[in-house]
């Protein structure tokens, strides 16, 4: 089968992967889910994968196909797989968990003590199949494409994640302010949106992904590279500041702006990276306000987002790419030239 691998770190995106003719997976294991792709989405992540970025995280075996925002339909199962069969459409959560482990049963799969994780420890979705377990394969209805909905896999968890925990401190009449509508950020806005009665408050630098805020329902959006953010949000608030921010960027100059626009007590959950936190310890307590950082979604989030996706709550705006346009994929995302998500098909 064709895959695009990583077989060296690179800050070259237009080289990023190869097109490799490799062997199909094969399960080898009772509880294993073989995969026929679909659709698997480009993340930002890929990028910092294919820069190097995570291999101090964690141990990375190149080359290695990336890809973890995968759907597609169930080519094959193990001998003790009951919750799926052949021909079922899925949507894949990127991380294989053991579920036997403490966190695991604690609920907190991400920090699965035993997990691999598709596209960035084992070989993902960027191929024809790619290979899985049954804790991490979610069924669809018919009614959803697996082409479209790929992306959920991490963005829209990772999203909703976000949201899930800011909207657990928002009351009608909160604001909340979302940074960086983007891949992740569209979906964001769409989550609080759908879960709060919060007064939602968009920032970013480009006229299109404002417009995309607006044409999703958000009431104000504020162009950061012409507006002082922290003066709109004091405007809209009375200088009360916002409850909650979602940081969909993670940047030097959005990190920085937690002091200046969140209210006494409220939250700044930084979920884009590359940058920095660089703050006094006394702001923080002045402030009583907190930095949190979000890392993909549950398993179950997973579930409860298909649901959002289902009653038609939370849209994807997505463009498609044949698998042999993925370093061109790579190298636009670096560029900010996607609006939305980008999905990668393969043969």
């Amino acid at each position: 089968m064709q895959a695009a691998r990583l077989h060296e770190y690179t800050d070259e995106m237009d080289e990023a992967l190869e097109i490799d003719e490799i062997e199909r997976p094969e399960i080898d294991r009772s509880d294993g889910v073989l995969v026929d792709v679909s659709g698997a989405g480009w993340c930002q992540t890929d990028n910092h994968i294919v820069e190097g970025m995570w291999e101090e995280y964690v141990e990375q075996d190149l080359p290695m196909t990336l890809g973890h925002e995968n759907a597609g339909t169930v080519a094959e199962v193990g001998d003790e797989v009951q919750l799926v069969e052949e021909g079922d459409p899925v949507i894949c959560h990127p991380v294989q968990t053991c579920g036997i482990c403490r966190p695991c049963r604690l609920g907190e799969e991400m920090y699965c003590e035993n997990q691999e994780f598709n596209g960035l420890t084992t070989d993902g979705g960027f191929a024809e199949y790619v290979l899985t377990n049954e804790r991490a394969v979610i069924p669809l209805p018919d009614s959803i494409d697996p082409t479209e909905i790929a992306p959920h896999a991490d963005a829209g968890i990772t999203a909703y994640h976000a949201a899930k925990k800011a909207t657990a401190d928002l009351n009608p009449g909160d604001t909340c302010v979302v940074i960086g509508i983007g891949g992740l950020g569209h979906i964001g806005v769409q989550c609080v949106d759908a879960m709060s009665a919060a007064d939602i408050v968009a920032v970013d630098l480009k006229a299109e992904a404002l417009e995309l805020a607006a044409d999703l329902g958000v009431g104000h959006t504020v162009d950061s590279s012409e507006e002082d953010v922290a003066s709109v949000v004091g405007d809209l608030t009375d200088d009360a500041g916002a409850q909650q921010v979602l940081d969909f960027v993670g940047r030097d100059e959005t990190t920085e702006l937690g002091p200046e626009i969140v209210a006494q007590g409220g939250d700044h959950h930084v979920i884009g990276y590359g940058g920095h936190v660089h703050e006094p310890c006394q702001t923080l307590v002045f402030g009583e306000m907190s930095y949190q950082g979000d890392l993909v979604g549950q398993y179950t989030e997973l579930q409860e987002l298909v649901a959002l996706v289902e009653r038609g709550d939370v849209e994807l705006h997505t463009e498609r790419h044949d698998l042999g346009e993925i370093n061109t994929v790579a190298e636009r995302l670096e560029h900010g030239e996607i609006e939305g998500r980008a999905v990668v098909t393969p043969p």
